[in-house]
Order: structure tokens, then C-alpha cells, then sequence
């Protein structure tokens, strides 16, 4: 019997300055896509951070009103050990954010203050891969950012960001989907794996309240095995994984 052709992912754009990252929650970035980011800012490129929540309801045990300071430091310091800066919160209730014109206007305004070419998010859609259900909050920021990237260079749409000195920014050229079933491109995971790990390792207090297993274990088990196995459709090379959207 013949093997299947296994489709082969295509290198991501480099020639891009700015990347803006949106996502719901500390942590979501950092499940697999870090490394990938680590990599963009060795060569010189300027990534920031949007997160529509800090996280406040994630962690069982520990009641909102002191978990979100504790996500938002380790939010923080996870980004810093990838060579992120610029780290901002737009304070939506983490566990209930909605789709809708609100959320796409904070999306939007974000997306005007940082210009970026190159926008990434989290998957947006019903499912993992069709076998775990994907949480609202994954799906309502990553539509809303897919539909903002848009909203930024339209000047009518929300006129309101013009009053606020927000002019229209009509230079997104490419949205990233990290996490997607369905991914065209990928990105040479190894510069910046043991910096992924790192990263995802300042999420202690959450990692720590989701598994049992010892925190590095865990993570460099996790990370290692998701960038192996997208490297079978990369020539071999441990990747991150997008789906690329051209705009």
C-alpha cells in the first residue's frame, strides 16, 4: 500500500518589521507558540503583546481578585524571557468575553497604537482538531481579531478611534492563526525552544494548579512533542505551526 503524501508546510513571510500577538489569556501564547516569537525578536523584530483578560478565573483555587495580579506577573515575565516588552491587558472578563463591537474596537485600537504587518492569534474555531471543544473566550478574540485587522485601516467603521488620535492603519498583511487544524506555515521551532519552555515555566502558579506531573517535565514534554511532530510536515525541523491568513 502506497504511504499518504503528508502536505508539507510552507516557511512563514520574513519580511515583515512589527507583529502584534492577540490573545484571551496569560498562557495561551505560550502553549507553543513562543518559541516561534523568541526567533522573530533574535533577528531584530518588534513583537507585542495584547491579551483581552488577565486570566483571573483560571485557576480554581485562587479567587479572581488575586489571581489576575499573579497572571498578569507571570504574563509579564514569560514575555520578557522571549524578548517581548510591550505587554498589554484590555481587562475583559476572562471566562465570559464576548464577540461583538466592542471587543473588535479594543482589538482595532490596539492594532492602530502598534502597526503591525503581521497580526497572530489563537484558534478561533468550534474545535481542537474536532476532538476537544475550544473554549468561547479562544473563539471570540480569535474572530474578533480576525475581523479588527480589517476594522484598523477603515477609517468609517469606527470612527470614534479618530477622535481618540487612532488613525487608521491599513498595514496588516498577514494573520496568523497559532493552534489552527488546519495550519499552511511554520516556523524553525529549534533557535528558540529551550526559550519556549522557559516561558511557559513562568506560568508556574497556573501549571502548578493543572497538573501533578513536576512543572518542567510537563512543559518541556508538551512543547517538545508539539514541535517534533509539526517538523514531520517541516523537513524534519521541530516547528511551530500557523495558518496563515493573507490580507
Amino acid at each position: 500500500m502506497t504511504e499518504p503524501t503528508i502536505t508539507q508546510l510552507k516557511p512563514m513571510p520574513d519580511d515583515w518589521q512589527r507583529a502584534l500577538a492577540v490573545v484571551a489569556h496569560p498562557d495561551d501564547l505560550e502553549y507553543g507558540c513562543s518559541a516561534a516569537i523568541a526567533a522573530w525578536t533574535d533577528g531584530g523584530r518588534e513583537v507585542s503583546y495584547v491579551l483581552a483578560t488577565r486570566g483571573e478565573a483560571g485557576i480554581d483555587t485562587l479567587e479572581p481578585a488575586k489571581c489576575g495580579p499573579l497572571r498578569e506577573r507571570e504574563q509579564r515575565a514569560s514575555a520578557a524571557v522571549v524578548g517581548v516588552s510591550a505587554v498589554e491587558f484590555l481587562d475583559h472578563k476572562d471566562g465570559v468575553i464576548e464577540y461583538g463591537i466592542a471587543l473588535r474596537r479594543d482589538i482595532a485600537a490596539a492594532i492602530r497604537r502598534y502597526r503591525p504587518e503581521l497580526v497572530i492569534t489563537l484558534n478561533h474555531r468550534d474545535t481542537w482538531g474536532g476532538v476537544a471543544w475550544n473554549t468561547p473566550d479562544h473563539v471570540a478574540v480569535g474572530r474578533a481579531t480576525l475581523d479588527a485587522a480589517g476594522d484598523a485601516g477603515n477609517r468609517w467603521i469606527l470612527p470614534e478611534l479618530i477622535e481618540q488620535g487612532l488613525e487608521p492603519w491599513n498595514g496588516v498583511r498577514w494573520v496568523a492563526i497559532a493552534g489552527s487544524s488546519t495550519p499552511t506555515h511554520a516556523v524553525d521551532a529549534t533557535p528558540g525552544l529551550e526559550r519556549g519552555v522557559r516561558s511557559l515555566l513562568e506560568h508556574r502558579a497556573y501549571i502548578e494548579a493543572l497538573t501533578d506531573e513536576d512543572p518542567e517535565t510537563y512543559v518541556r514534554g508538551f512543547l517538545t512533542a508539539h514541535a517534533e511532530s509539526t517538523g514531520e510536515r517541516f523537513g524534519g525541523k521541530p516547528a511551530v505551526a500557523f495558518e496563515l491568513f493573507r490580507r
